[in-house]
């Protein structure tokens, strides 16, 4: 066994795969930011909606990712493409998204509130001047959770016609190739692990020590 000239021999085949990889995971966490952030702003205060959205995300969450794209895969319009991992990696990541940024809104404290509504500022000053800034370090938690996921989930995408680093998983599998294997294994390994600190940078940067604090 030598991963190191499997790697070397293989490196245009490897950096393709990481590209595209990368690629599925960039498209689907802007996807996920832009539809779960809005909808979780949205059920803010009405919680009989918010308990039928959750639900719906921890129904989602229950459903083996190989079975969800089997079933997106048979739907007219979508089939064996890109479309139909984007939207798998974005239905997975419905639930910790919304569900960060549902808890961290209605997280603040009544007083601070109460003490913006008095110097004047309407309730869309207080979401966006108050809430929201204070719920950044929740919501930051939820989509890295969020995005570390994908990372996993994208390597099934190879069922459904996605060229990434899930190919060198299932086809070393299906060959014993152990060299693939573990070339696989350890790319995926590492992308988890460089997305989740960068996604960590970006929270201590954007976020107040003061903020942090009372998290």
């Amino acid at each position: 066994m030598n991963i190191v000239n499997y790697f070397i021999k293989q490196s245009d085949k490897i950096f393709q795969y990481t590209v595209n990889h990368i690629s599925l995971i960039l498209i689907g966490i802007t996807c996920s930011l832009i539809l779960w952030v809005s909808i979780g702003i949205a059920i803010r205060n009405h919680s009989r909606l918010a308990n039928i959205v959750l639900g719906a995300g921890s129904f989602i969450m229950s459903v083996p990712s190989i079975s969800l794209y089997g079933i997106l895969m048979v739907i007219p319009g979508l089939g064996i493409s890109r479309k139909s991992a984007v939207i798998g990696l974005v239905l997975y990541s419905m639930l910790p998204i919304i569900r960060n940024v549902y808890t961290a809104l209605n997280s603040t404290d009544p007083a601070i509130i109460e003490a913006a509504r008095g110097v004047g500022m309407t309730s869309k000053d207080v979401l966006w001047k108050i809430r929201l800034p204070m719920a950044l370090p929740i919501i930051f938690a939820g989509v890295r959770v969020a995005v570390v996921m994908m990372v996993g989930v994208a390597t099934l995408a190879v069922y459904i016609g996605e060229k990434n680093l899930g190919r060198l998983l299932t086809h070393g599998i299906e060959r014993t190739y152990t060299e693939m294997i573990i070339t696989g294994a350890i790319m995926v390994s590492l992308i988890a692990i460089v997305i989740d600190y960068i996604m960590g940078y970006i929270q201590e940067r954007l976020v107040s020590p003061g903020l942090k604090n009372n998290v």
